[in-house]
């Protein structure tokens, strides 16, 4: 099958931080690959040609681009998500992508050098959001081999988990339709009825898929929620906020890992020690 996304990760490092520059210096992983869109003129098909079925090429290589742009001295991020630009970052108009790609290269043969185990040093120098794909990847896949109604179940632990109260799955119907209800409780005071739709699904949900939900949720409930083990094309993200209708919340595959991992379903965290040398301590003797 021929690629629709020609752009690789070194490609997107002048794009990148262009993006930022635009933004203000710092944004979120989402104000930033919305902006490097409109910087490249992608075009919907470009937007999303996909990468391993849970994730798009284009969210994936940007990914790569900032970690690069991270240890060239560019970048920062903290831990809530948001990349910004270093001192040196905004000094920097443009950059030479080989010139990046060998400092890094260099970099990381003068770590190895220095270090014990080469898997280890793979594992610091990427940063923490492409070792999330590793993983969520490896948690959609676990996911998707189960039976819809089998994933229709899963969704209703997980909402309930999250705080929903009631939560039911439906008598099965056609995709457009409904396959759960529950209730959301604000505060102890403000209740909302919620429908959800749980899509084990390869590749990415369209546009239609969220309006012919919203249809079968109009008089029914407040909110509408979609899940699914792929991603939402952008047209279903706009969608889904369309203006004068109702919002329905999307949680797409990389999303829902994450939810599964914070409430510990499905997945056991294990901490790993990690002792450093501080050799020049022995040398003061």
């Amino acid at each position: 099958m021929s690629e629709t996304f020609k752009y690789k990760y070194d490609d997107l490092f002048n794009p990148t931080l262009k993006a930022l520059k635009s933004l203000g210096g710092s944004a979120s992983i989402n104000e930033i690959e919305e902006q490097v869109i409109g910087i490249l003129k992608l075009t919907e098909e470009e937007i999303n040609d996909i990468h391993r079925e849970s994730t798009t090429k284009l969210t994936y290589r940007l990914a790569w681009a900032r970690n690069y742009l991270k240890r060239f001295g560019l970048l920062e991020n903290s831990k809530r998500g948001v990349w910004a630009l270093t001192s040196k970052g905004k000094e920097t108009p443009s950059v030479d992508k080989s010139h990046v790609k060998k400092f890094v290269t260099k970099l990381d043969k003068e770590e190895r050098q220095n270090k014990q185990g080469p898997a280890s040093i793979d594992l610091e120098n990427t940063s923490e959001e492409l070792i999330e794909f590793s993983w969520q990847e490896e948690l959609i896949d676990a996911v998707k081999s189960i039976s819809p109604d089998k994933f229709e179940r899963l969704c209703q632990r997980l909402l309930r988990e999250l705080g929903f109260l009631n939560v039911e799955v439906t008598q099965r119907s056609n995709d457009g339709g409904i396959d759960g209800q529950g209730l959301i409780r604000l505060g102890g005071v403000l209740s909302f009825h919620v429908v959800f739709q749980a899509k084990r699904y390869q590749g990415s949900v369209g546009s239609s898929v969220v309006r012919d939900f919203r249809g079968a949720m109009i008089g029914r409930a407040d909110k509408g929620l979609i899940l699914t083990t792929g991603t939402f094309t952008r047209e279903a993200k706009k969608e889904a906020n369309r203006d004068g209708a109702p919002p329905i919340d999307l949680i797409d595959g990389n999303e829902f890992a994450e939810k599964l991992k914070e409430l510990g379903l499905g997945v056991e965290i294990e901490l790993v020690e990690k002792v450093n040398i501080k050799k020049e301590w022995f040398a003061n003797f």
